[in-house]
């Protein structure tokens, strides 16, 4: 009698495993902000109508608004700025096109941001740049940003195990740190190279401890101090600062 050998035909499924690490991000270069501002977000749900008579006799820009407006700001914690976490996985992805073992593909799926913003510390200066605008002949103009000559942050990460590793989530937020950045005008987009940093853990930072330590001085109370009463972050700014007055002075009379 033959006996026929019965196979099982069910299907395995493992569940997933997180891990978890703290990092620290020390700025290498400056880090320019450059929120959306709230006159662009009312414009983009109402939609911009044209400009009266007399709003085309007024200046053109308000420079202290358009610099309390370019930053990502809360209510709570131990800081006054923050910054899209979301932003930070985006310069992690893109670091993955670089870095030999991982795809952006990986990178996308298997790494979590938990928080929505992610804490800054670092005094914020008035700067004034010409830009190009996005019009087709690239028209000049002036804008006002939020800029940070030393600045720090804390970032918590979750990731996929044993797909990838703490090491492995350590040497990407490297790698964006040094080829991509954060912020405006920042290293990816190949003209500025701000918005480097390094990485360090949270537990032993060696020789970093120090700078840490200085710049997180610098949280919520000196941060909100520095929007209400902004201090120019270069000759150049101030220069034009000094300008705006002076035209303010004029118009009034």
């Amino acid at each position: 009698m033959v006996v026929k050998k019965v196979t099982s035909s069910e299907l395995v499924i493992h569940e997933l495993k997180q891990g978890r690490i703290k990092l620290r991000m020390l700025g290498q270069t400056p880090l320019y902000f450059n929120s959306m501002g709230a006159k662009a977000w009312r414009d983009l749900l109402a939609g911009g109508g044209k400009k009266t008579a007399a709003e085309k006799k007024e200046i053109k820009h308000n420079p202290e608004q358009e610099f309390r407006e370019s930053v990502y700001k809360k209510s709570t914690g131990d800081t006054h700025l923050c910054f899209p976490a979301a932003g930070v996985k985006g310069a992690m992805c893109t670091a993955a096109l670089e870095t030999p073992g991982i795809t952006k593909t990986n990178v996308q799926r298997l790494i979590f941001l938990p928080e929505s913003q992610i804490q800054i510390w670092g005094r914020p200066y008035l700067k004034m740049d010409i830009v190009r605008s996005a019009d087709m002949n690239r028209t000049p103009d002036v804008r006002t940003r939020a800029y940070l000559p030393n600045w720090s942050a804390e970032i918590d990460i979750r990731f996929v195990t044993p797909t990838l590793s703490a090491m492995s989530i350590v040497s990407l937020l490297q790698n964006a740190g040094t080829i991509i950045g954060i912020g405006d005008f920042r290293q990816e987009k190949g003209r500025g190279s701000y918005g480097t940093f390094s990485v360090s853990g949270s537990e032993d930072m060696g020789d970093h401890q120090v700078i840490w330590d200085n710049i997180t001085q610098e949280g919520r109370s000196v941060q909100e101090l520095a929007m209400a009463h902004p201090e120019c972050a270069d000759e150049q700014t101030a220069d034009l600062m000094q300008f705006m007055q002076e035209e303010r002075l004029r118009r009034a009379a």
